[in-house]
């Protein structure tokens, strides 16, 4: 066996393990529109939602991203489909409904996040589900140049972002 297929098994048998398995639990906590907490082993489990980024508190929408994410998720019995940790040792996963409902797309759908192409760049129903809330102007999208988080954390962080040009395109003419 190769030195790739023995890493892969041993991720396999490990991911039970190390937190990466699915799992069930109930929503007792919702901190942002892509963060929430989950009941897991008797204690609350920060779960990332993999492939949305919301906006952040204090941005524009950022109350509304929550409070959507909370309608669908607070006090309710989810799975959640791991994809491994983030650097801040939150889960990363998809959170699915008792109904089927795959929440990091009604988000997306609802027009309250961003497909965060950066960590789910070949997921292709979230880019469509984006764009179908971009064409109806749904949640966020109604705002004609919404900021992305990213951006934002990046402002929030003293650097200049992308949508921040401050150089004049072109000189104006003295009258």
């Amino acid at each position: 066996m190769g030195l790739r297929a023995t890493v892969i098994c041993v991720l396999l048998i490990l991911a039970p393990v190390i937190g990466w398995a699915d799992f069930s639990g109930e929503v007792v906590g919702v901190l942002d529109g892509d963060t929430i907490e989950v009941m897991h082993r008797q204690q609350a489990e920060r779960i990332r939602l993999h492939g949305i980024d919301c906006p952040e508190k204090g941005q524009a929408y950022g109350t509304r991203a929550k409070q959507a994410a909370s309608a669908l998720v607070f006090g309710k019995e989810v799975t959640l489909r791991t994809h491994g940790m983030d650097k801040y040792g939150r889960t990363i996963a998809d959170v699915l409904l008792p109904d089927g409902t795959n929440v990091n797309q009604q988000l997306v759908k609802e027009g309250w996040c961003w497909w965060y192409r950066k960590y789910a760049h070949k997921d292709v129903t979230l880019e469509h589900l984006e764009q179908a809330a971009r064409e109806a102007q749904s949640g966020l999208w109604a705002d004609p140049q919404p900021v992305p988080p990213w951006e934002y954390r990046k402002a929030s962080r003293g650097k200049k972002p992308a949508w921040l040009d401050l150089e004049p395109e072109a000189e104006l003419p003295v009258q």
